[in-house]
C-alpha cells in the first residue's frame, strides 16, 4: 500500500512539473532582431497533443517546417490540416495569407504573430513572410526546447507582433575555401541565420588554399584543387560532392536562405591553377598554397581557354544554386603576370584597352554577359569598380564604403561589408559587438534619393584564422546579433544597453545549440596618463558587470594578482597583465600590454608625414606613450605609415643625459608590412643645428614568411640633448621578389625610445 501511495504522489509531481513549464514573461527581452512592433498581455497558451497545424496549399512546406521543429522537442507530434479557406480555430496554429502586409509594411517578408489563449496565427503575404513569422515563433520557446528535451505540453506568452525588415540583403560570407567546414557545421550556420532573421548565405567555395565544389567536367580541381601540403607535411582538405550541395542548397531553401554562391576570378585562383596551370600566364606548375597573403599568379585574361573553362565551371554551379546572383570575386588580382604575358598584351591591343585595369573590366564584364545569357546577375568586390563598372553588376563595398557610394551614385545597387565593422574574422580588439550594433550600411555622404541602392550587408568571415567549429561560433557570435538588429530592424534611435540585455538572453539558447560563442568585447582598456617619465595606468572596464585583478611582472616585482586599484603607477619597464571575471566567471583571456619607459615619454613629436588612420596607435603621441606592440597587427599599439617616409622630431623639453636611441618595428610581409633597411638617427640641443647619431640596418630577411619584431637602437657614450630625429625610408612600393609587386608597402613602428 505503501509502495502504490509513493508511485501517486509521484506521478502527480511529473503531472505538476508538465503543467508548470515556464515560458518568456517579458518577451521584448528576448527576441533578435527587435521586432517593428510588439505588444504583450498577461497569461500563455499551451502546445500539446491536441494543436492542429492549419494552413492551405500555399504554406505546406512551412507547415511541414513547423511540425518537424515542435516533433523534435516534443512527446508528441501536432497534426497538420490543409484546407482551402482558413477556419475560426481553438486550438491551432493558423498559417494565414494576408495580402495587405506586403502592401502595408513596405516587403514580401512581412508577418504578423498573434498568440492568444485559444490560437496562434502567423500571417503573410507570401511563404518567406510565413518563415520569418515562425523564426520569431521559435525564439519564444524556452531554452529547454532548443535542447530538444522532450515534453507534453509548451507554452508560449501571449503576444502581437508586427514586423517588416529594414533591407533586403542581410547575409553572412562563410569561407570553406582557406578551412574546410562539413556539411552539418554549414547546416547548422544556415539554420541560424534563418533563426535570426538572416536571409543570405554567401558561400566562398574556391581559393588560393583550396577548391570546395566538385566539377564534373574538370575532376582535377579537386583531385588536386581541394587538398594543400601543410608546413608539417600533412595534407589538409576537402570538397563538397554535388549531391551535399544539393542537400545544403535544399536546406537553405526550406529556411528561406538564399545561398549565393562564389567562384573567384581572375585572382585568388591558384587552387585551380594548380588543377590546370595552362590556364595560367606561364604554364608553370604551382602548388595549392598553405600561405595566407596575395599571390601573383592569376588567371590568364589573354587565354582563351581560360573562359572555356570558367564558363564549363560556371554552368555546372548554375544548375546546383538557383540564386539569381552568382558571385566572381575580382578583388586583390595582381596585374604582374599580365604585365609580362604576351597573350594578355595582345589581348589589351586587340580589345583596344588602356591598361591592365581595363583588362579586368574586360574579364568581368565578359563573365557578366555570359551570366546574362543564363539569366543571372553578377556580384563583384569593390575592385570591379577599376578600369570601368560594368551597368549591371552589385557591388560589395569592402574598403570602406567608397565603392559603394560610387555604385550607389551610377544607380546600381550595394552590398556593404566595411572591414571597419563588417570583417568578423577580425578580433573584437578591432570590432566589437558595439562597434556592429552602431554600423549605419547607408553612407552619411549619400544623398537620400540614392539610399535605395544600398540594399543591405553581410558580415564576412574569412577563414584563415578559424581552424575549426569551435573558432568558427567564437568569431560569430554574439557579433552577429549585432548585424541582424541592424540590417533588420535598423532603430533611429539606438539603446546599446538595452540591445545588450537582450544578447544576454540569447545565451542560453546558444549554449542549448552547442554553439560555443566568444567574447562580446575587450573586457577592459587601459587608459595611460603620462606624467615625465612614468606612466600612470587606469584600468577602465567595458561593463559595470567586470571585474579585474592585475600583477604586474618586472624585475623584482611582486607578480601575485591582486584587485586592480583606480591607478596603476609604474616606474620600470615591464609586462602589466589583467584578468577579468564577468559574473564571477572568467571572461577571456588575460590582456598583456608592455610598456618601456624611457626619457621621450610624453615628449612632444612633430611627424612629416601622417600616419594611416587604420593604425594610428594612440594617435598623437602614439610613438612615445610607452606602449609596447605585439605581434598582433592590430592590437592598437602599432602605428602603419603607407608609402610614405617615417620622418619625426622629438622635442624632450629640456637637455637630457642620453646614451641610447632607437624604435621597434614588425616585419609581416605577407600583409605588406616591412622593416625599412636602416633607420637614420640624429640629434640636436637647439633644434636648428643636427649631429649624426647614427644609422642602424636592419637584420631582417625582407623575404622571410615569419612575423618578427626587431628593436634598431644605436648606443653611444653619453651625451646631452634635447632634439631627436629618426628617419626611416619606405620602399614606396614593394619589391619584385613580392606576390604583390608594386603595391604600396607599409612600416610598422610602435615607439621611438630614449635612454
Amino acid at each position: 500500500m505503501v509502495k502504490k501511495v509513493i508511485v501517486v504522489l509521484c506521478l502527480l509531481a511529473l503531472i505538476s512539473c508538465e503543467t508548470n513549464i515556464d515560458f518568456r514573461e517579458n518577451v521584448a527581452s528576448f527576441l533578435i532582431p527587435k521586432p517593428l512592433e510588439l505588444t504583450q498581455t498577461e497569461g500563455f497558451t499551451s502546445i500539446s497533443i491536441n494543436t492542429k497545424i492549419v494552413t492551405t496549399q500555399d504554406f505546406i512546406d512551412e507547415a511541414n517546417y513547423l511540425q518537424k521543429l515542435i516533433h523534435e522537442s516534443s512527446n508528441f507530434s501536432v497534426d497538420i490540416i490543409v484546407t482551402n479557406e482558413i477556419p475560426i480555430t481553438e486550438n491551432a496554429i493558423l498559417l494565414v495569407n494576408n495580402s495587405k502586409l506586403a502592401a502595408n509594411l513596405n516587403s514580401e517578408e512581412s508577418y504578423k504573430l498573434t498568440i492568444s489563449k485559444s490560437k496562434i496565427e502567423i500571417e503573410g503575404s507570401t511563404t518567406t513572410g510565413i518563415m520569418r513569422g515562425i523564426q520569431t515563433l521559435r525564439q519564444l520557446f524556452v531554452d529547454e526546447f532548443h535542447k530538444n528535451i522532450k515534453r507534453n505540453e509548451w507554452q508560449l506568452p501571449l503576444i502581437t507582433v508586427k514586423d517588416s525588415p529594414k533591407f533586403r540583403h542581410r547575409g553572412m560570407l562563410f569561407d570553406s575555401g582557406r578551412h574546410f567546414f562539413e556539411v552539418d557545421v554549414v547546416k547548422k550556420y544556415i539554420d541560424l541565420l534563418a533563426l535570426y532573421k538572416m536571409n543570405v548565405f554567401h558561400w566562398h567555395l574556391t581559393e588560393d588554399q583550396g577548391w570546395r565544389i566538385a566539377i564534373e567536367k574538370y575532376p582535377k580541381l579537386t583531385e588536386i584543387g581541394a587538398f594543400r601540403k601543410q608546413k608539417d607535411s600533412s595534407i589538409y582538405g576537402g570538397f563538397y560532392t554535388k549531391k551535399q550541395v544539393q542537400e545544403i542548397v535544399a536546406y537553405a531553401t526550406e529556411r528561406h536562405i538564399t545561398v549565393i554562391p562564389e567562384i573567384e576570378l581572375p585572382g585568388h585562383s591558384l587552387a585551380a591553377l594548380a588543377a590546370y596551370p595552362e590556364l595560367s600566364c606561364t604554364g608553370n606548375t604551382v602548388e595549392v598554397t598553405n600561405e595566407w597573403g596575395i599571390f601573383k599568379d592569376i588567371y590568364c585574361a589573354g587565354n582563351e581557354q581560360t573562359f572555356i573553362f570558367l564558363e564549363d565551371v560556371l554552368t555546372e554551379v548554375m544548375e546546383l544554386f538557383p540564386s539569381e546572383y552568382i558571385h566572381i570575386g575580382g578583388d586583390e588580382a595582381p596585374k604582374l603576370r599580365w604585365e609580362a604575358c604576351a597573350k594578355c598584351q595582345k589581348r589589351i591591343k586587340d580589345e583596344k584597352l588602356a591598361n591592365e585595369h581595363e583588362l579586368q573590366s574586360y574579364f568581368i564584364q565578359r563573365i557578366e554577359k555570359f551570366l546574362h545569357k543564363n539569366n543571372r546577375k553578377l556580384i563583384g568586390w569593390d575592385e570591379i569598380l577599376e578600369g570601368g563598372l560594368s551597368p549591371t553588376a552589385t557591388v560589395q563595398s569592402w574598403r570602406g564604403v567608397k565603392g559603394g557610394i560610387v555604385a550607389a551614385n551610377n544607380n546600381q545597387f550595394a552590398i556593404m561589408s566595411p572591414t571597419t565593422h563588417c570583417y568578423f574574422d577580425y578580433g573584437i580588439g578591432t570590432t566589437d559587438l558595439e562597434k556592429v550594433y552602431n554600423f549605419n550600411p547607408i553612407p552619411a555622404e549619400l544623398a537620400p534619393e540614392k539610399h535605395q541602392y544600398i540594399i543591405g550587408s553581410e558580415c564576412n568571415l574569412w577563414s584563415e584564422r578559424i581552424p575549426d567549429e569551435e573558432n568558427l561560433d567564437s568569431k560569430v557570435f554574439p557579433r552577429i546579433f549585432a548585424m541582424s538588429e541592424v540590417l533588420w530592424s535598423y532603430p533611429k534611435e539606438k539603446y546599446f544597453n538595452e540591445f545588450y540585455a537582450r544578447v544576454q538572453n540569447q545565451y542560453g539558447l546558444l549554449e542549448a545549440k552547442n554553439v560555443k560563442y566568444g567574447l562580446e568585447f575587450v573586457p577592459v582598456s587601459l587608459k595611460s596618463t603620462l606624467n615625465d617619465d612614468k606612466v600612470q595606468i587606469e584600468v577602465v572596464t567595458k561593463h559595470e558587470s567586470f571585474k579585474t585583478n592585475y600583477r604586474w611582472n618586472c624585475e623584482d616585482c611582486d607578480t601575485i594578482f591582486r584587485e586592480a586599484p583606480a591607478i596603476i603607477a609604474l616606474n620600470k619597464s615591464g609586462v602589466l597583465e589583467i584578468e577579468t571575471f564577468k559574473n564571477g566567471k572568467k571572461y577571456g583571456d588575460n590582456l598583456l600590454q608592455g610598456y618601456q619607459l624611457h626619457k621621450a615619454i610624453n615628449s612632444e613629436i612633430k611627424q612629416e608625414n601622417l600616419y594611416n588612420d587604420v593604425y594610428k596607435a594612440s594617435g598623437e603621441k602614439g610613438l612615445v606613450d610607452g606602449e609596447i606592440g605585439s605581434k598582433k597587427i592590430r592590437d592598437g599599439n602599432w602605428q602603419g605609415f603607407l608609402g610614405v617616409d617615417i620622418d619625426c622630431v622629438i622635442d624632450l623639453g629640456k637637455e637630457k643625459e642620453v646614451t641610447e636611441i632607437g624604435a621597434n618595428f614588425l616585419h609581416k610581409q605577407l600583409s605588406w608590412i616591412l622593416i625599412p633597411r636602416n633607420i637614420t638617427i640624429q640629434t640636436s640641443v637647439d633644434g636648428l643645428t643636427w649631429k649624426d647619431w647614427g644609422t642602424v640596418e636592419s637584420k631582417v630577411d625582407p623575404k622571410n614568411k615569419e612575423v618578427i619584431l626587431e628593436t634598431l637602437s644605436k648606443i653611444k657614450s653619453v651625451e646631452k640633448i634635447r632634439y631627436v630625429k629618426l628617419f626611416a625610408e619606405n620602399l614606396d612600393q614593394l619589391p619584385e621578389w613580392h606576390d604583390f609587386y608594386k603595391g604600396k608597402s607599409w612600416i610598422f613602428i610602435d615607439e621611438i625610445f630614449v635612454n
